[in-house]
């Protein structure tokens, strides 16, 4: 009889941590949303600004609000943001042993937050958060049932179609592009630092603005580079010295050079496959 009940109780607490963990799921986009927030209000920044941790009231008055003292409903949400971001680690809540006001400072993982550092994820944040990037998921279940792409069904065009009439969406997809390649070039040119000896001339296949070759030629700047993509996007890309932009599909044809770089991802692949089905 006994161990009847505790198997009983046992299902019963499996079954309520099994709805928690859906409730959890279910508001996993706030999660997404608040760090958006937390770029779009540059706070890593403010924080990282003042050199030290500060206080609610610092980081309001450094949101760029239309009043010139915040108002207690900016402090309000902004607290409520914080509350969130500070359970999940990205940054310190301290409170002073004179019980004065509650200090907010960096972590780790707010540092990749700030938007003038030369290696950050903001730009990564805001693409994949934006709106028009979001819409696709709405989709995800008329895919399996009818096929096609998420995106195309959302947007009437293909991911890389879109981002050519689109240009405010095309320059927040390109930075995003922009700033992962300068993290993952980071690493590669740190580990594969002989990978790229004896060679003459690079082409980067689908190289976005061409962060990834000018890191390449930064570092070893007896190779040309090319950067490769399509004319939409080498219409942004800047001017990178070494490197020179080429118009052009990679499933058409690569330039002619000794070595071809090309960056693969497969969580990326079949995220694109949901997405847009692109060729």
């Amino acid at each position: 009889m006994g161990d009847n009940k505790e198997l009983i109780e046992a299902e019963a607490e499996a079954k309520l941590q099994g709805q928690a963990e859906i409730w959890q799921y279910m508001f996993g986009y706030a999660e997404s949303m608040v760090l958006r927030s937390a770029v779009e209000l540059r706070i890593a920044d403010t924080i990282h600004s003042h050199g030290h941790p500060i206080t609610l009231a610092q980081i309001a008055s450094g949101v760029g609000s239309s009043s010139s003292s915040p108002s207690p409903d900016t402090i309000t949400c902004l607290s409520r943001i914080m509350r969130l971001l500070v359970r999940k680690k990205i940054f310190t809540a301290t409170l002073p042993s004179d019980d004065r006001e509650t200090l907010y400072g960096l972590t780790h993982s707010s540092t990749w937050l700030l938007n003038d550092a030369e290696l950050t994820l903001a730009p990564m944040i805001l693409t994949l958060t934006d709106p028009r990037k979001l819409a696709p998921w709405q989709y995800l279940s008329s895919c399996v049932r009818d096929g096609g792409g998420a995106f195309k069904k959302a947007h009437g065009r293909d991911l890389w179609e879109y981002a050519s009439i689109d240009k405010a969406f095309n320059k927040i997809f390109n930075d995003g592009m922009k700033c992962t390649a300068r993290i993952t070039m980071a690493a590669i040119l740190s580990a594969y630092k002989d990978g790229f000896v004896g060679v003459g001339t690079m082409v980067d296949a689908a190289g976005g603005t061409g962060a990834a070759m000018a890191e390449i030629v930064k570092a070893h700047p007896g190779i040309i580079g090319i950067n490769l993509d399509l004319p939409h996007v080498i219409a942004t890309a800047p001017v990178y010295p070494g490197v020179s932009h080429v118009e052009g599909n990679m499933f058409e044809a690569i330039p002619n050079a000794d070595a071809v770089f090309m960056k693969v991802s497969r969580e990326a692949d079949e995220l694109e496959l949901v997405e847009t089905r692109a060729v």
